[in-house]
């Protein structure tokens, strides 16, 4: 079978015909449709993921939208979302005609959402969902300041909020970015490069600061959300994409008894997460939560995962 091969930490995978998996007990064996490429992915092969590597070669993928081939108790053609069980990130994964994980992590599919649309409502679209329901506890009389707001999970993020009846402020650098924000649900957005950030997040709140923060950056703009952030506002911090270093001042924290929260996929409830994911691609599948989408098959892999690498603005799907 075909499968995309990492060889060497940091190098492009390479599409070559390797073994079929054999399926061991509580396990399923099956063929992926539609595989969403992911930062982790292109952290973990690039030996630069907090939670380390798989052995070399291996086939990355941490999830993916699926048929099932055989299993113990799945029916064999029911359509799925698999993820998790160590899947591209401590053993061969998703980027491949088959693979195999176990029964218990596949949850299946209403026939009513495509395949590319339930790949995004997977580990970006729970990136931006979870941080906003579960982890900030939005409501709606809260004002959400989503930093990277342009990104799928930002995107997510902003969907969310709108949903929950929150007044939403997106940020980021690109103005067609921005632009789909607004047409998402953004009440208002605000250009990173902004001369008085802290005070252009604050107007965009409508003078008071946001009450909630969910930053997939760090860096300067965190530190610019907390100068206006409100008293009491929670932050979510969901990734580094304006870099691992952020100088926030101590009394910034405690003079307004900020609430800094951190949150990762990875260790989300299982039951909260699958929860979640049903309910957002319900969202999905009913037009009230849409991402931009570009595919790519498995022949172009290499071309795809660099472009993951340099930051799509768009969410990649792998087809099979």
């Amino acid at each position: 079978m075909k499968a995309a091969r990492i060889h060497v930490l940091g190098e492009l995978p390479v599409l070559e015909e390797i073994e079929e998996p054999p399926r061991g007990p509580g396990q399923a064996l099956f063929a992926p449709k539609a595989v969403p490429l992911n930062p982790i992915d292109i952290a973990t092969a690039a030996g630069r993921f907090y939670g380390g590597s798989p052995p070399t070669p291996y086939t990355p993928g941490s999830e993916g939208i699926a048929r099932v081939l055989e299993g113990e108790s799945l029916a064999e053609g029911t359509r799925v979302y698999i993820a998790g069980d160590g899947l591209g990130r401590r053993r061969d994964g998703t980027l491949a005609e088959q693979a195999v994980a176990a029964e218990e992590i596949a949850l299946p599919l209403p026939d009513e959402i495509s395949d590319d649309l339930a790949g995004s409502c997977g580990t970006a679209g729970l990136a931006g969902w979870l941080p906003v329901v579960w982890r900030a506890e939005t409501k709606p009389d809260d004002c959400v300041l989503v930093l990277g707001g342009t990104g799928t999970a930002g995107l997510a993020a902003v969907q969310a909020a709108r949903l929950i009846g929150a007044r939403v402020v997106a940020a980021g650098r690109r103005p067609e970015g921005l632009e789909r924000a607004s047409q998402r649900g953004a009440d208002a957005t605000v250009r990173l490069d902004e001369e008085d950030l802290p005070g252009a997040f604050r107007e965009a709140c409508g003078g008071d600061g946001p009450t909630v923060v969910i930053d997939p950056l760090w860096g300067k703009p965190l530190v610019a959300a907390l100068e206006a952030a409100a008293r009491g506002a929670r932050i979510v911090q969901i990734g580094q994409s304006a870099g691992p270093i952020a100088e926030i001042p101590s009394a910034l924290v405690r003079g307004k008894q900020l609430e800094i929260l951190g949150y990762s996929n990875l260790d989300v409830p299982d039951d909260v997460r699958r929860n979640a994911y049903l309910e957002l691609v319900g969202h999905a599948a009913g037009g009230d939560i849409s991402f931009p989408i570009e595919t790519y098959p498995l022949e172009r892999v290499a071309e795809a995962w660099q472009r993951q690498a340099e930051g799509p603005g768009a969410k990649l799907i792998v087809t099979v």
